[in-house]
């Protein structure tokens, strides 16, 4: 089904708009691993073929531990995509990193459960390097854009991602900042390590919605979603800005990666 779709969105809470995209088609992809989250949406934007896809679904009824990861990456791959934009949001572990700021992760800490984290659990054995786990390319791209827009933009964050979909307790919360942990969030992994596995490029741009319950107040999804309303613009000025820089061609290490892993 490639369609050379080049650029993927990934929608997380509070991003389902879809307007930046023009000549507008919604698809759905079968995958091996069950249904998307939602139906794909593929357009157009300074023209280049992207796809949008939200990660939640576009009512917001997929929780976080229950989200197909798998298919929802093996069909972006399907549809020919090299790079993915994931926006999020996050709680913050660090005091200078305040409600309303924006941070592009480089490292991720993972404490999920039960999730299916990768296309190679049979047959075909790979162990993919995850040192550096997102493009540093797009990541670049990402940080000069939020410079030049004049946000509060952090170029680096270790990212924890928990199981969800409860938040942390105060003794998780502390531990994670004991760990060197920057962010929190319930999203993030495996959907980096699987699009890694997949050879695609892939950049998280975390908006922080809150400090996370070290900081001795209860987080409240309530407090999340109002967060995000007043930030969203930000994120998608990012996404505007830093879409007309990206290169067909690819000379990172993301375009590579199985090829010392099998």
């Amino acid at each position: 089904m490639n369609m050379d779709t080049e650029i993927a969105i990934i929608g997380g809470t509070g991003i389902y708009n879809t307007d930046i995209i023009s000549n507008k088609e919604i698809i759905d992809v079968e995958t091996p691993y069950g249904k998307t989250s939602d139906s794909l949406t593929i357009g157009e934007f300074n023209e280049k073929k992207i796809v949008f896809l939200p990660r939640h679904g576009k009512k917001h009824s997929v929780p976080p531990h229950k989200i197909n990861f798998r298919a929802n990456i093996w069909a972006l791959k399907e549809l020919g995509v090299k790079r993915i934009i994931a926006p999020c949001a996050v709680g913050s572990l660090r005091e200078e990193m305040k409600p309303g700021h924006i941070a592009i992760p480089d490292q991720f800490i993972d404490r999920t459960k039960d999730r299916d984290s990768t296309f190679y659990d049979q047959g075909t054995v790979a162990h993919i390097s995850t040192a550096d786990p997102f493009c540093p390319d797009l990541r670049n791209l990402a940080v000069s854009a939020g410079k030049r827009l004049n946000y509060n933009i952090h170029g680096k964050a270790t990212q924890v991602c928990i199981e969800g979909p409860r938040f942390s307790t105060r003794a998780e919360s502390n531990m994670f900042r004991s760990w060197g942990a920057d962010t929190i969030n319930m999203t993030l992994f495996p959907e980096c390590v699987l699009a890694r596995e997949s050879q695609i490029c892939y950049l998280a741009i975390a908006t922080i919605t809150d400090y996370d319950v070290w900081a001795e107040t209860a987080v409240s999804h309530h407090e999340v979603l109002k967060t995000l309303e007043k930030n969203v613009e930000k994120t998608n000025s990012i996404i505007q800005n830093i879409i007309p820089e990206i290169n067909k061609n690819r000379d990172c290490l993301c375009a590579n990666a199985l090829d010392e892993a099998i």
